[in-house]
């Protein structure tokens, strides 16, 4: 059975929301490993002689929480269209009232915490940045030139860095599109659409305008 047309727009949208919740996730988890496990949002950098080294890093569960919560929004975005490119292969799959209530609240949920992860993202980017550039260093990318302690850290920080916050902007938009289709779908199921009947004022002045006004005797 196909699947209504404002549904298969909704899937679209999910999976374009796995893409972007998989390269958050991706870039930020790198970004940690580049720096050792520590958080790099938040942090300060200072100088240690001629090399840049984070000196004031944020906890771990951080940057933890905001990989976490965009990689499981990715894992559940892949799995609904998983379930439901199955589903439609299968006659009378239809999304009830039950299961259109259980997406909106989910949608709902996955818009707050998209906001919260980009906001983290955006402001922690930019603290990190405010104090890399105190250091008389031109900008936050140039930074990425300049040699860390230990050896090998923070290897392209402030791209994956960048790449996460896109990320998660584009996903928080695409969240709320697909809030919408699901409002829109919820609010047809509530008020089907009934064929006319007659003695309906709609269906007479339907039939009037075709064939005329009908005479009554009596």
């Amino acid at each position: 059975m196909a699947l209504p047309w404002l549904q298969r727009i909704e899937l679209a949208f999910f999976a374009t929301a796995f893409i972007c919740g998989a390269v958050a996730a991706a870039a930020l988890t790198r970004t940690q490993g580049s720096f050792r496990g520590s958080c790099p949002l938040y942090g300060v950098a200072a100088l240690n002689g001629s090399s840049l080294v984070l000196s004031k890093p944020a906890a771990p569960s951080l940057c933890s929480f905001v990989a976490g919560a965009s990689g499981l929004l990715a894992l559940y975005c892949l799995l609904l269209l998983l379930f439901w490119v199955y589903t439609s292969c299968i006659e009378g799959s239809h999304r009830g009232p039950i299961g259109l209530r259980f997406a909106l609240a989910t949608s709902a949920i996955a818009i707050f915490l998209v906001l919260v992860c980009a906001c983290i993202l955006r402001f922690g980017t930019s603290s990190l940045c405010k104090s890399i550039i105190s250091l008389n260093m031109t900008s936050c990318s140039d930074a990425q030139k300049t040699p860390w302690k230990p050896p090998g850290t923070a290897v392209q920080f402030y791209s994956n860095l960048h790449n996460a916050e896109t990320s998660s902007w584009v996903n928080l938009v695409l969240w709320c599109v697909v809030l919408v289709l699901q409002v829109v779908q919820w609010k047809s199921e509530a008020t089907p659409n009934r064929p006319l009947q007659r003695g309906n004022s709609e269906w007479s002045s339907e039939t009037d305008a075709l064939v005329g006004p009908r005479l009554f005797h009596s």
